[in-house]
């Protein structure tokens, strides 16, 4: 093999590797913890291959010819190599947690999916209270001037349009219970809506826990607040005539 092709090999290699990393654990081929350590043999493959690709346009003899195959393999290292980098700077800036919800002193509770979860789901009390409210500010309930019954159709609603497994929907009870699964590794992610009536409207909490894993990254904030915005962009008809 010619040197010019070494560092596109290893570039293509990473991004096999980062691909193979969640599909793996969403196919039952590896655990979770093997997918992780497979991202860390990408970081440094594609750093080889990034230096590989730069030291090689660096060099006339070997640059000669091969430009394009050198600028390739050190671009595709490098970016393969910045995602989980990326991740890992992530989970360092965000609190160590995976249980999020809108209501700290009374979160919702999982009832119907309690028996799919491999451990129960306690909330962890004031510690992990205190840091969400350190990492995650901004996630509050979600208040409306609808009535309870409106309020929780459009959060069903809302919940079906987000592609979650629903698991229970219980109108007067104002409980919606959902699973949803993480696109790359196939994580489970549990979800509890509650609605009640507040103030003359409606008041939605909703509580997002990871069933693996001690970080989650920031995917159960995200989900809460993209699930938020699309409760409040739900038309108020079309939830009310699709819901039930």
């Amino acid at each position: 093999m010619k040197i010019a092709r070494i560092p596109i090999a290893l570039a293509l290699l990473s991004a096999v590797l980062l691909a193979l990393s969640g599909l793996g654990v969403r196919l039952g081929w590896w655990s979770f913890p093997t997918g992780f350590q497979m991202l860390r043999w990408v970081v440094y493959i594609g750093l080889a291959a990034a230096a590989g690709g730069l030291i090689g346009l660096a060099v006339p003899r070997w640059r000669a010819g091969a430009a394009v195959v050198l600028l390739l393999g050190a671009v595709l290292g490098a970016a393969c190599a910045w995602f989980p980098w990326h991740m890992l700077q992530t989970a360092k800036s965000l609190p160590p947690i995976h249980d999020i919800s809108t209501d700290l002193s009374d979160p919702p509770a999982f009832v119907a999916v309690a028996p799919q979860r491999p451990a129960p789901a306690a909330y962890g009390g004031s510690a992990i209270a205190a840091q969400q409210r350190a990492g995650y500010p901004d996630i509050q309930p979600l208040l409306l001037t609808d009535s309870k019954a409106l309020a929780f159709a459009r959060a069903l609603s809302a919940a079906k349009q987000a592609g979650w497994e629903i698991i229970a929907a219980d109108p007067q009870d104002g409980r919606i219970e959902a699973v949803a699964t993480t696109l790359w590794f196939g994580f489970k992610d549990d979800i509890a809506v509650r609605v009640r009536a507040a103030d003359g409207g409606s008041r939605i909490d909703v509580r997002s826990v990871s069933r693996v894993g001690k970080s989650d990254v920031g995917a159960n904030a995200a989900r809460i607040r993209a699930y938020f915005a699309a409760v409040q962009a739900e038309p108020a008809a079309r939830a009310a005539g699709s819901a039930y």
